[in-house]
C-alpha cells in the first residue's frame, strides 16, 4: 500500500481516488473549494439548486462501467429520468426543432424536415454507431504514452470507419442539405473546441450519444453523480479534505513525495494532479521539473469558456424544455468569434437549463430554476457591465422567442465567466471545457499524463487524454490511476 495524494475533487481527480483505494492504496484527496466536484458543484440560494456546470447526461454507458468495475450501479447513488424530449432548438420565433427521445420519431421528424433525410439519418447513426463502439472501447482508454498502442488489428481495422482525416462540417453535408438538421448534428462540436470545419468527423459518435442513446436527467441535478462518486470514494476509504488549498509539489531526487497545503507539508508516495494541468505545472513545479514550456501553452488550441447566469424566477414557464438551445443568430459567426478571431460574440448562441421542468426539487413550488450558457473564447477580460450587457440580450431573445418575460419575475440572479474559472479553478485562460479536439491535439498529441522528470506525478483531467467532458474525464481518472499502479509496483 502507497499513500498517494489527488489534487482536485472533480470527476477526474475522484474517479482516479477511487480507482487507487480500490487497488490498496491510501488516498487522500485536496480541494481548494468548500465543496467536492469542481466544475460540477452545486449553488443553493433560497430553495433554488442550481447545477454551476454540466448539465446534459450524455454517454450513460460509461458511467455504468466505472461503477460495474467497483461492483456498483449509478442507480445504488442516483436516480436516473431519460428526457422526452431530449432537447429542442429554436431557430426562429415559430421554427423550433423539438427532439424526441424515440429514435424512430427523430427518423419521421427528420422526414418532414427534409425529403430522404429519415434514411440518411439512419445510414449516418449506423456509422456513428461503430464510431462509437471504436472510439469508446479501443481508443478512449488508452493512455496515449506511445503510438504504438494503436497499432494493433483491431484498432487499424476501425481507422477505416473513423473518418478522422475528414472534417465534420464536410461529413454532415453527405448525408444533410437542410440547415436546420445541419446545425442540429453541428451542435455538439461548438463544445469541443474547434469549428465543425476543424473537428475530425471522428465526433458524430457524439450524435450517436446525443440523439440515439439519449439525453438523461439525475434527480437533484447533475451534482448528484458527485455525491455518488463521493459516497463511492468513501466506501473505499479515500480521505477527501475540502477548503486545502494546494500550493506546491514537493519533488526530491526526481520524486514527489509530498505536497505542501494551506503552507502545511504532507508527506505522500506519489502524486495525482486532477488540478488545471498548466496551473499545476506553472506554480507547484520549479521550471525545471515541468512537462511543459509556458510557450507551448500558449500555443494550444483551448475549448471555450463561457458566461452563464444561475436565474430562479417566480412563476412556471411556457414553450421551453429541459434543454433549449438558441440557434438563431449565425453559428458559423459565433464560432469564429470563439476560435478564429478571438472576441465577445456580436450575436451571440446560448442554451438554456430549465431543470425544475423536469424535477420539482430543485426549486420552490410555482417557480423555475434557469442556467443560461453562452460559449465564449477563453481568455477575455470580462466585467459586470459586459455581463450584464449580455443578460439583456438573452432576456429580450427568450421573450421574443418563447414568449416568456421573466425580468420582472427574477428573484436569484448570480452570473459567472471567465474571471471566475479562473479562481475558482485555476482555469488557463478561464477554460470551462479543456483543450480543443482538433487532429493535431487527440490523443498522443496531448499533454501526456505522465510527467517526464518526476517519476511518480500523474496528471489527470480535461487538458490530457481522453479529453474534455464529464465521461472523457471519469474515464481520465481511471487511466491514470491503473498508469499509477503499475509504476509503483514496478518501481517496488
Amino acid at each position: 500500500m502507497k499513500k498517494i495524494a489527488v489534487i482536485g475533487s472533480g470527476f477526474a481527480g475522484l474517479s482516479s481516488a477511487i480507482e487507487l483505494a480500490a487497488l490498496g492504496h491510501d488516498v487522500t484527496v485536496y480541494e481548494k473549494n468548500s465543496q467536492a466536484g469542481g466544475r460540477a458543484r452545486k449553488l443553493e440560494i433560497d430553495g433554488f439548486t442550481f447545477d454551476m456546470g454540466p448539465s446534459w447526461y450524455w454517454m450513460p454507458d460509461v458511467f455504468e462501467k466505472f461503477f460495474a468495475r467497483h461492483g456498483k450501479k449509478p442507480e445504488d447513488y442516483y436516480s436516473l429520468k431519460k428526457l422526452d424530449p431530449g432537447f429542442s432548438i429554436v431557430y426562429d420565433k415559430d421554427e423550433v426543432l423539438v427532439v424526441p427521445a424515440s429514435f424512430n420519431e427523430l427518423i419521421e421528424k427528420f422526414e418532414t424536415i427534409e425529403s430522404g433525410s429519415g434514411e440518411m439519418l439512419k445510414k449516418f447513426m449506423r456509422k456513428a454507431a461503430i464510431k462509437y463502439e471504436i472510439g469508446m472501447t479501443d481508443l478512449v482508454y488508452k493512455p496515449s504514452h506511445s503510438l504504438l498502442e494503436f497499432i494493433n488489428l483491431q484498432v487499424l481495422k476501425g481507422l477505416f470507419h473513423l473518418n478522422i482525416f475528414t472534417n465534420f462540417r464536410s461529413y454532415v453535408r453527405k448525408y444533410f442539405k437542410d440547415s436546420r438538421l445541419i446545425r442540429l448534428m453541428e451542435f455538439p462540436v461548438l463544445f469541443l473546441g474547434a469549428t465543425p470545419q476543424n473537428t475530425p468527423a471522428l465526433y458524430s459518435l457524439m450524435n450517436y450519444t446525443g440523439l440515439y442513446q439519449g439525453t438523461y436527467y439525475p434527480i437533484g441535478g447533475f451534482n448528484e453523480v458527485i455525491q455518488g462518486l463521493v459516497a463511492l470514494a468513501n466506501e473505499k476509504g479515500v480521505k477527501i479534505k475540502t477548503n486545502s488549498d494546494v500550493q506546491e509539489v514537493i519533488v526530491k531526487n526526481s520524486k514527489a513525495n509530498g505536497l505542501r497545503v494551506n503552507d502545511t507539508i504532507h508527506l505522500f508516495d506519489a502524486v495525482v494532479a486532477g488540478a488545471d494541468y498548466h496551473h499545476v505545472e506553472q506554480n507547484m513545479l520549479p521550471e525545471n521539473l515541468r512537462n511543459y514550456s509556458k510557450k507551448y501553452w500558449e500555443n494550444r488550441e483551448m475549448a471555450p469558456s463561457s458566461l452563464l447566469f444561475y436565474i430562479g424566477v417566480d412563476k412556471k414557464l411556457e414553450n421551453v424544455n429541459h434543454h433549449t438551445l438558441f440557434f438563431d443568430e449565425d453559428f458559423d459567426e459565433h464560432a469564429k468569434e470563439i476560435y478564429d478571431n478571438p472576441s465577445w460574440p456580436k450575436s451571440p448562441l446560448f442554451y438554456m437549463s430549465c431543470a425544475s421542468i423536469t424535477d420539482d426539487t430543485i426549486a420552490p413550488k410555482g417557480m423555475e430554476n434557469l442556467m443560461i450558457l453562452i460559449p465564449l473564447a477563453p481568455g477575455l477580460d470580462d466585467s459586470e457591465k459586459m455581463r450584464e450587457h449580455y443578460f439583456q440580450i438573452v432576456l429580450k431573445r427568450i421573450k421574443d422567442l418563447t414568449g416568456n418575460d421573466i425580468e420582472n419575475n427574477i428573484i436569484i440572479k448570480k452570473s459567472y465567466c471567465v474571471s471566475d474559472f479562473e479562481k475558482d479553478y485555476n482555469a488557463f485562460k478561464g477554460n470551462a471545457y479543456g483543450l480543443a479536439n482538433t487532429l493535431r491535439q487527440t490523443a498522443i498529441l496531448k499533454p501526456r499524463i505522465k510527467n517526464k522528470k518526476v517519476n511518480n506525478l500523474y496528471y489527470t483531467g480535461q487538458l490530457t487524454v481522453p479529453g474534455p467532458g464529464v465521461p472523457p474525464s471519469i474515464i481520465s481518472g481511471q487511466i491514470v490511476a491503473i498508469e499509477m499502479d503499475k509504476h509503483l509496483k514496478k518501481a517496488s
